[in-house]
């Protein structure tokens, strides 16, 4: 097997006398999609915002192809490969659809973030913002502000900032949050596309089982701060703890410990 693209080693947070992550261990690998699934208050999203830098670790590391970025702020992260969409849009409201891609693809060149300078090369960077913008079918709306878009397509721009920065990790934090019947097969569809890409990594947060079994390589579940399951799919919905998270059935501990045991 490849060396891991994204891994945590015991990485913890505390609030006070809350551990919120426990003592997460897991090695995320090139050219697979985890589904990371667990009950409200699981831990799953500051599980991604230790990853990414929004929150720094009380102890524990997270390692981008085996170097230690623990200490660095979010930014940094993004620009050793690591792309995080967020349960609420993370947009520049005010800037057109097309501006929000071009900065990105700006960013990611290591241009800054200067709206009007680049002068030489921005046509190069429009180009290439465009082709994101037919990717995400968003070209007839290239000219309205994202704060216009209705929430279904500020969802796909923030999937089409993160094609145009081109991060090795993607990180989705339920995508398809308070999107409405019609809108969700466009955001899995890119989904998909990144997850047919075996240099690229995913990492999903997904309340929605069907979406978790149809999209995943994996499935890790986080149950009160701790990893408590790991393992494929079908094994892994199966499990007890999941039994408990979703449906209310309680397994015993002996259960837990076995499902904890699935290899990945």
């Amino acid at each position: 097997m490849s060396s891991p693209a994204l891994e945590t080693r015991e990485l913890t947070i505390r609030f006070g006398g809350h551990v919120a992550v426990n003592a997460v261990s897991c090695a995320f690998y090139p050219g697979t999609l985890t589904a990371i699934v667990g009950p409200n208050g699981a831990g799953k999203t500051t599980y991604f915002n230790l990853i990414s830098g929004q929150l720094r670790a009380s102890s524990g590391s997270v390692r981008v192809h085996g170097e230690d970025i623990t200490g660095l702020p979010a930014a940094h992260r993004t620009m050793r490969g690591l792309g995080r969409a967020f349960q609420l849009t993370n947009l520049f409201p005010n800037l057109s659809v097309l501006e929000n891609l071009r900065l990105a693809v700006q960013a990611r060149r290591g241009l800054g973030l200067n709206l009007w300078s680049i002068w030489s090369s921005h046509r190069e960077l429009i180009g290439e913002a465009e082709a994101v913008l037919e990717r995400i079918a968003l070209t007839d709306k290239r000219d309205l502000p994202a704060a216009a878009l209705p929430h279904g397509d500020q969802r796909k721009l923030e999937v089409g900032i993160l094609l145009a920065i081109e991060p090795h990790v993607f990180m989705f934090d339920e995508p398809t949050a308070g999107m409405s019947v019609d809108e969700v097969p466009v955001i899995l569809d890119l989904i998909r596309d990144i997850r047919k890409d075996p240099s690229k990594t995913v990492l999903l947060v997904e309340h929605k089982m069907d979406v978790v079994r149809e999209l995943s390589d994996r499935i890790i579940v986080l149950h009160n701060g701790r990893l408590a399951a790991d393992g494929p799919p079908a094994e892994v919905i199966a499990s007890p703890v999941v039994q408990q998270a979703y449906l209310g059935i309680e397994p015993d501990a002996a259960s837990v410990g076995t499902a904890h045991g699935m290899s990945a």
